[in-house]
């Protein structure tokens, strides 16, 4: 029996765009080579000092949680190109010695990078020491990408869309380097549950077996302006059950929890950072949401009708216009214009139907089986 190969997937922990397709497509190679190939996932600032990684991870969540102007400011600031180069050569600096020592220690077969604070320093590491490991890039981004993921333009690169490839190209990358499959999700995404299932995950979760179910869920983080939105649709009156995913956004989850007791909200189920949010899609009827690219693409999936409420400027702009422009779902930002909304698409079959339908038209496809491949094939 050969060597087992062995694949370092490095990712950061800036939200969960970066970390979900890499623990996806492990997963799946796991699942089909595990005697073959041992997957390291290795979160690129584990062993950083801890200042770095509350600039960096905290400093993430908090802005576009607390302060997404100042997230906005800098990545409209990062949009220049020499600014760009310059930060990424300071966090490359403090980053190298950590990832180095990873590297040099687990001597990887190939090297797949999840965020593009990352690129740099693999690339550094692996020129200053000689060492020939294949790299790939995975730019978790699928419509807007930073141009930080595209400043070493002889690098491997899988994209999410043709729009990204196009813009890959403008700026200097060889269309060789660039591979482009459908967006990255849990293999589990992939499979619509049926109505007796369905009806079983609805009673295990308490909820009624004929409510329409409206779902308010963001990313691991929470639902940035949760709170408004809840009090808008609970005090509407509307004809349906009210779920909210709070995420890791603790005092979201005692805010609504309080509200909920205090105005005995029987319609509605609060929770917290679950691992469940797949069947919580499966069951709903809307689910509104923010625009990062995984939730997005888990709804349409799903075939449910996303009803986007917030975006962060720029990033998470081309995820919203995908959404729209298709017309697929629906963004309305103002938490007041919601229950005329939902209302609507809850009582018009038609219009749900034409969203629905043009969800299924544009085939909304799982791309982690053809990456996992890719990944495992490339040289």
């Amino acid at each position: 029996m050969g060597r087992m190969e062995k694949y370092m997937f490095i990712y950061l922990k800036t939200g969960g765009g970066h970390y979900a397709p890499a623990k996806a497509i492990a997963e799946t190679i796991r699942n089909t080579r595990s005697s073959e190939i041992e997957i390291i996932l290795h979160d690129g600032l584990s062993d950083t000092r801890t200042y770095l990684r509350k600039i960096i991870q905290d400093g993430y969540k908090n802005s576009v949680n607390k302060a997404l102007w100042s997230f906005e400011m800098l990545y409209a600031i990062g949009k220049i190109k020499s600014v760009t180069k310059i930060s990424s050569e300071i966090a490359a600096h403090f980053i190298k010695p950590a990832i180095s020592k990873a590297i040099l220690k687990e001597k990887p077969d190939k090297i797949i990078i999840y965020h593009f604070l990352m690129i740099r320093p693999v690339n550094e590491i692996l020129r200053e020491n000689n060492i020939k490991t294949p790299v790939v890039v995975v730019v978790t981004d699928p419509f807007t990408a930073p141009s930080g993921w595209f400043l070493i333009k002889d690098q491997k690169y899988i994209v999410f869309s043709d729009i990204l490839k196009k813009k890959c190209i403008k700026m200097g990358i060889n269309s060789e380097n660039i591979q482009v499959f459908p967006f990255v999700l849990d293999n589990k995404f992939s499979i619509l549950l049926n109505n007796s299932s369905r009806l079983r995950v609805r009673k295990e979760l308490g909820f009624r077996e004929d409510s329409k179910i409206i779902l308010i869920m963001g990313g691991g983080d929470g639902m940035p302006g949760g709170e408004k939105i809840f009090r808008t649709l609970t005090t509407a009156g509307i004809d349906a059950e009210i779920a909210v995913v709070c995420g890791r956004d603790k005092f979201l989850f005692k805010q609504l929890s309080e509200l909920k007791e205090k105005s005995k909200l029987d319609n509605t189920r609060i929770f917290g950072f679950i691992d469940f949010t797949y069947s919580l899609i499966q069951i709903s009827d809307i689910v509104i949401t923010k625009a990062g690219a995984s939730v997005c693409m888990e709804i349409l999936l799903a075939e449910k009708v996303p009803v986007i409420n917030n975006y962060i400027w720029e990033q998470e702009k081309g995820n919203m216009e995908f959404v729209c422009k298709n017309r697929m779902g629906i963004y309305k930002k103002n938490p007041r214009q919601l229950p005329d909304l939902v209302n609507k698409l809850l009582s018009n079959k038609e219009y749900y139907n034409l969203l629905i339908n043009n969800i299924r038209k544009n085939t909304i496809r799982n791309g982690v089986e053809q990456v996992s491949k890719y990944i495992m094939t490339y040289n």
